[in-house]
């Protein structure tokens, strides 16, 4: 017969079985209610002992504030999508009203630069109609360039590494970081082949990094695309 003595020492009570214990024997405390004053514990915040209820309020007031700074982050992420929606709203009204069908390429660059502060903006379409061809914005496309853009299934953002479209751009010398949109005849996402590019590019290198989220790149891409395929 076995020693219960030994079979104590061979297999102790460790935290976990106290722990579980605990957590599986809700009414142990109202048992022993004079225990919830006498555990004394360390507080995290100003190094002092607290019993065990004014731990338990410090951690309740800490999950509180944790609460109120993701409601205060949601709140500041509703506002910006607020003030972003305001922004493509009155950027397509401005395309609507323009009557210049040949001047819209240098009128759309010129809007994104204003409404969304985006330092420099390069565009560029082909295939256009015979009346455009001639165009600065319908020059200067290679072959290899048309092909990457109809690559693109949505925006690409990341570094300046050497891209032939950043030399459509004032000061490409300046360029750290880029957004190229491809624009087609087509919703974002589609295979259907690009007909021009459209650069957002600024001297930050944190301003379009890789892996930053695109939808609201695509969503100037397709407005973009449906406002320039009257050119051709």
């Amino acid at each position: 017969m076995s020693n219960p003595l030994n079979s104590a020492l061979a297999n102790p009570i460790t935290e976990d079985d106290i722990a579980n214990y605990l957590a599986n024997t809700p009414d142990f405390f109202l048992r022993h209610a004079e225990m919830l004053a006498a555990v004394q514990l360390t507080s995290p915040h100003n190094r002092r002992t607290v019993s065990l209820q004014e731990r338990q309020a410090e951690m309740l007031r800490d999950k509180i504030k944790l609460l109120e700074h993701r409601v205060m982050e949601m709140l500041r992420n509703g506002n910006d999508n607020v003030i972003l929606s305001n922004k493509i709203i009155r950027w397509a009204g401005s395309l609507l009203q323009g009557d210049e069908l040949r001047q819209l390429p240098q009128q759309m660059a010129d809007d994104i630069e204003q409404q969304f502060a985006v330092p420099q903006v390069g565009l560029r379409v082909w295939g256009v109609a015979a009346e455009y061809a001639k165009e600065p914005y319908a020059q200067g496309v290679s072959e290899d360039l048309k092909l990457f853009a109809s690559s693109l299934t949505e925006p690409f953002c990341g570094l300046n590494t050497g891209f032939e479209s950043v030399a459509w751009l004032e000061t490409p010398e300046t360029i750290t970081s880029l957004a190229l949109i491809p624009l087609r005849a087509g919703p974002s996402g589609s295979t259907i082949p690009a007909f021009g590019l459209l650069v957002l590019a600024s001297g930050d290198a944190q301003r379009f990094v890789s892996g930053m989220g695109t939808d609201f790149l695509a969503r100037i891409g397709e407005l973009a695309s449906a406002a320039l395929w009257r050119l051709r």
